[in-house]
């Protein structure tokens, strides 16, 4: 079947995120046709930065140099200028007080921890209170608040936990590295491969129904249920309460706050990109996982403690804020039993793909849209032309009504 301007070739991706941009230069570097398809006005979905004084991101902060996404950006030639972390300026919150340095009686417990495989099927606590002690175990758990979101890490599975872990806590030199002028920064560089590449992007363009096969549909998984009617697509994650705030510069601000009681994370993202806020002030992203049956506005209230005891003074400071609820967008959570492979498939049959980070593929935050839209773009290359079982985008089946839009 062809598509709308006769090709028989042509691979239609659904969203203009991380995961469709990835895809889309996948396809298209292939020699395929690649029509990309993007709801809002501009490209990047959840890795999009503010515009403005304040370029707060929307969605990722931090991109890891060991990583494979790293590693196809580099060949590519795709990664925008970015810095190192700062090796200064990190507190601890732990019963309560603010410290420079983490319990040192945890740390012979922890060094017994590495090396150790952690268990599928075990949650992290009980793993982790088994191999070294119930304070320890707490205190790693917590402390997994920065890239989980969750209220409690420690009910996760163990080897989801740790592995990551691992990686961003506990490996020395971090690998964590920061995008300059925020992820913004990426999607631009993103962008400009398309258009070398000669993909058709429209944007604001709302998809009605599925295109023609084949096509990968790269959008949240709220989005995709309603676009492959499929109300299975669906995988646990965090919800949290985030707020960004431009700040006055002061001496002595930390550069990051590891949560140790509550699992939440304050980061001054200035420190290693000062472009980010205007001259003498800070940008900062303050984050705190929301528990279950509590509000956002509780939550936020533990929230405005906790950067009471980390930033002194910081309601005088503020020059600008934003405050956001996270529901489902941080990223997926595996629980005992899990692993990434039992996430919702790439491949959904009848020549239709899924990609994001919700979905089954491995990698740590964006590394799961990268890794599901690699695959996603690796079936989609061999799948054959055929007729289409679901109506074009925008139009009905004969004798049916169409699925209202989807953004």
């Amino acid at each position: 079947m062809a598509d709308q301007n006769g090709n028989r070739n042509t691979i239609t991706i659904v969203g203009g995120g991380l995961a469709g941009l990835t895809a889309a230069i996948a396809c298209a570097e292939a020699g395929r046709r690649v029509r990309l398809l993007e709801a809002r006005e501009q490209l990047g979905g959840r890795a999009r930065s503010k515009a403005g004084p304040y370029r707060a991101n929307l969605g990722p902060h931090v991109i890891y140099k060991d990583g494979p996404f790293w590693r196809w950006l580099e060949e590519r030639d795709l990664l925008p200028p970015y810095a190192g972390p700062p090796l200064s300026g990190i507190r601890f919150r732990w019963q309560g007080k603010m410290r420079r340095i983490p319990p040192l009686g945890t740390v012979p417990a922890v060094l017994r921890l590495r090396g150790r495989e952690a268990p599928v099927d075990a949650d992290f606590r009980s793993w982790a209170a088994a191999h070294s002690d119930e304070r320890t175990a707490e205190m790693l758990s917590a402390a997994a608040g920065v890239y989980t979101f969750h209220h409690d890490p420690g009910e996760l599975s163990a080897a989801f936990v740790w592995k990551h872990s691992v990686r961003v806590l506990l490996s020395p030199p971090p690998t964590a590295r920061y995008l300059i002028g925020g992820w913004g920064a990426l999607v631009d560089s993103l962008a400009s491969r398309l258009q070398q590449l000669g993909v058709a992007v429209e944007t604001g363009h709302r998809a009605g129904a599925l295109p023609a096969a084949p096509a990968i549909v790269a959008t949240e998984l709220e989005q995709a249920r309603v676009l492959l009617g499929d109300d299975s697509l669906r995988w646990p994650a965090g919800d949290t309460v985030c707020l960004d705030l431009g700040i006055e510069r002061r001496r002595g601000d930390p550069f990051v706050v590891s949560d140790l009681d509550e699992a939440g994370w304050i980061e001054r993202f200035s420190a290693a990109d000062p472009s980010l806020a205007p001259d003498g002030e800070e940008l900062v992203q303050a984050q705190l996982p929301i528990r279950p049956g509590e509000g956002g506005e509780a939550a936020a209230l533990r929230l405005d403690r906790l950067l009471d005891l980390s930033l002194p003074g910081w309601r005088e400071r503020t020059t600008w804020r934003r405050r956001q609820l996270m529901s489902g967008r941080s990223g997926p959570l595996d629980h005992p039993g899990k692993t990434w492979r039992d996430r919702p498939a790439v491949d959904r049959g009848n020549g239709v793909f899924l990609a994001g980070d919700m979905v089954a593929a491995p990698g740590l935050l964006s590394e799961v849209s990268w890794a599901s839209a690699v695959e996603a773009s690796r079936l989609a290359l061999s799948e054959p032309p055929r007729s289409p079982v679901r109506p074009e985008p925008g139009l009905a089946r004969p004798g049916a009504s169409a699925s209202p839009p989807v953004r």
